[in-house]
């Protein structure tokens, strides 16, 4: 891994994120595509997040005053060049020599956020630097998994709060992975240099000897699985916010808003944990209704399946504040470093200011469910 990343060019015909993903495919080997692109069972969330966005149509309104338009979004109280971030994503030095350090300076020469894996294969500090480099940059946080141990998670916050990270995400929709068929044919193991660096120093949790019937699921991993009130645990922990990822029921939602986080995402894990749940497209609507209902003002994120401009406005119009972007990013990576990835968020940015403009919106206020027609005469 370079301490600046490598400069590629992407190559010729790469016009959208599907070209980025088709010749990615022909760059990544079995096991790494097997891993980024897999879902859970039989992929039918990984492919009903998709579908979702593709089957929203929007009714444009014209000759609105669009000059001096901007796509800027309020997170956590402060103002952002654009609503796009890199969602968490893991071992992405498998994808690219260059990793997330490629990823993050991408971010930040695009205006973008980035939120850090746990399983990250590339140290803290150094993505944080990279990030920080360019004052336009987008947030910066880091992703959490709840430990086992308490104390190597109190240092993980403590590290994150050190190095200039601005929220704390905690992902609370994999106590256990999903059941990935596509990692098994693959038989995908992690190649030999690559780790979760966070993770490296701390001691695996105590063997769990099981008794006659007992379960290595529930008698054992599940032992550690974070739970309600680990989140009151976690704010006592840290003056970072506090974002919760992984949320689909609004019952849970109006849970989070009652333990005073700082935001959500809603998300099914990009269909990588349990098959069948809800596309998030269906989910963010009922999330956001159930939090005005509530009184809540509670920022909402979501990920999953976005792959168009269209779909970052589509996701403002239904509540939420700004989206997260996985897998394309991946494809960009393996395709060209950080100029991939940059390419695949400039694609992103562009797509979602034409569509702006192609439905009247100036601004990502303007972007409401009216877009859907059904707005009052």
């Amino acid at each position: 891994m370079s301490a600046v990343p490598r400069l590629q060019a992407v190559a010729p015909g790469i016009v959208n994120l599907a070209d980025h993903e088709a010749h990615a495919r022909t760059v990544l080997d079995d096991n790494a595509w097997s891993y980024f692109a897999g879902g859970a069972g039989d992929e039918i969330t990984l492919a009903a997040n998709r579908r979702g966005w593709d089957e929203l149509r929007l009714w444009p309104r014209v000759l609105r005053q669009l000059a001096a338009g901007h796509t800027r979004c309020t997170l956590l109280g402060k103002t952002w060049p654009c609503p796009l971030l890199v969602a968490p994503m893991a071992f992405q030095r498998m994808a690219h020599p260059d990793g997330e350090l490629a990823t993050a300076y991408a971010a930040a020469a695009l205006g973008s956020g980035l939120v850090l894996s746990t399983q990250s294969s590339t140290p803290l500090q150094p993505v944080a630097q990279a990030m920080q480099s360019m004052p336009s940059h987008g947030p910066l946080w880091f992703q959490l998994y709840m430990q086992h141990d308490r104390e190597y998670t109190r240092e993980l916050i403590a590290s994150a709060e050190a190095h200039g990270y601005e929220a704390l995400v905690l992902t609370v929709d994999a106590p256990t992975s999903g059941v990935r068929d596509r990692e098994r044919r693959a038989g995908f193991r992690l190649p030999a240099g690559i780790a979760a660096v966070p993770l490296q120093d701390m001691s695996p949790p105590a063997p769990v000897e099981l008794q006659n019937g007992q379960s290595a699921l529930f008698d054992g991993l599940l032992h550690h699985a974070a739970r309600w009130e680990d989140v009151a645990w976690l704010k006592s922990q840290t003056r970072l916010p506090i974002v919760l990822k992984g949320l689909l029921h609004p019952h849970d939602a109006l849970q989070a808003a009652r333990l005073g986080v700082d935001a959500i995402v809603v998300s099914n894990h990009g269909g990588r944990t349990l098959d069948t749940a809800v596309a998030t497209s269906t989910a963010l609507p009922a999330v956001a209704a159930a939090l005005r209902s509530g009184g809540h003002a509670l920022p909402i994120l979501v990920d999953g399946g976005i792959r168009r401009g269209t779909d970052v406005l589509k996701a403002i119009a239904l509540g939420a504040s700004a989206v997260m972007i996985g897998r394309p990013v991946i494809w960009g990576l393996a395709n060209a470093g950080a100029a991939g990835v940059a390419h695949v968020l400039r694609l992103l940015r562009d797509e979602l200011e034409i569509a702006m403009a192609l439905t009247g919106c100036a601004t990502l206020a303007d972007a409401t469910e009216a877009l859907f027609g059904d707005e009052s005469p």
